[in-house]
């Protein structure tokens, strides 16, 4: 990018276990996102979590 921002396309997302999602961070690339994913789920809590790509509204499904 030539303006001088940084684009973060990649979100992680959490559902609790009463179907509540949130955003937990926007990361450069889907492999940085998924590590993260993976690693709060090895945690063994009932969340989920997932990487999804932001559109090119810069919107998520969990906005």
């Amino acid at each position: 990018m030539n303006d001088g921002t940084v684009t973060l396309p990649w979100l992680v997302v959490r559902q609790d276990d009463n179907g509540n999602r949130y955003r937990v961070g926007r990361y450069a690339t889907k492999a940085e996102a998924q590590k993260i994913a993976d690693t709060l789920d090895d945690r063994g809590h009932k969340q989920l979590y997932w990487v999804e790509r932001i559109g090119q509204n810069g919107k998520g499904p969990a906005d």
